[in-house]
């Protein structure tokens, strides 16, 4: 789940959209959205700017490389294409069209994002299906987590969002295949960020695109293995 389809900012959920815009696993109508509250909104614009800083150090991990030379021939095509095949000169009325120069800088700024990002979402050595995010949350209840899975690394990333525990209490983490049984991946340390190990069980598991789940359990964590409190935060891995 998403907190645009889930929570919306209406229910106090920014912080997880700022992450989510972020992170860039927002549907397009969802980010269009998000960008035009960071042009109007400074408090949602500087929840944005921490964001971009709290994962900085994500992109620090992966060595940078040289994109390909497929991806400018890709941008020259994505933007010169259609003057290529034409070699006449556009009229007067296209090049003084305000809405085609909008187009034309939103284009390139894009394509720019693209080539100057992809050395860290994209490092050859691990491709993207290896990395999963996932949006925690469920309805009356203000736990929300942010989970980034790193099959490379065999472990989950987790950023608390909202939420406390309670004295006596402890979340833990839980993945959720189908209609099976949850499968505990053990108790989430104290603290705004953790990084938990995946065991080899759990990981070919987690990259089919499992459901990860957090529950309120004794402190310790559950004693039965199975779920005992209530599951205070839910949703899908999704691809970056």
């Amino acid at each position: 789940m998403t907190l645009a389809e889930d929570n919306g900012p209406e229910h106090g959920g920014d912080e997880l959209l700022a992450a989510e815009y972020v992170l860039g696993v927002l549907a397009a109508d969802e980010r269009q959205i998000a960008s035009r509250r960071i042009d109007a909104e400074t408090a949602f614009a500087r929840l944005v700017d921490a964001w971009e800083a709290h994962f900085t150090p994500m992109a620090a991990a992966y060595a940078a490389v040289e994109p390909p030379a497929s991806i400018k021939a890709a941008i020259d095509r994505r933007l010169f294409a259609s003057s290529a095949s034409t070699p006449t000169a556009p009229s007067a009325g296209l090049w003084a069209s305000l809405a085609f120069w909008r187009g034309l800088a939103a284009a390139a700024i894009a394509a720019l994002a693209v080539y100057v990002a992809l050395p860290y979402v994209s490092p050859p050595v691990q491709p993207p299906e290896t990395r999963l995010v996932a949006s925690l949350a469920a309805d009356n209840s203000n736990v929300k987590y942010l989970a980034v899975y790193d099959a490379a690394r065999h472990e989950v990333g987790l950023s608390l969002i909202s939420g406390d525990r309670g004295a006596g209490k402890d979340f833990e983490l839980w993945m959720i295949e189908g209609k099976n049984a949850p499968v505990s991946m053990g108790v989430i340390p104290a603290g705004p960020t953790a990084r938990m190990a995946v065991t080899a069980a759990v990981q070919q598991k987690l990259a089919q695109g499992a459901v990860l789940a957090v529950s309120l359990e004794p402190s310790g964590g559950s004693p039965t293995g199975q779920p005992t409190g209530p599951v205070v935060a839910a949703g899908d891995l999704k691809g970056i």
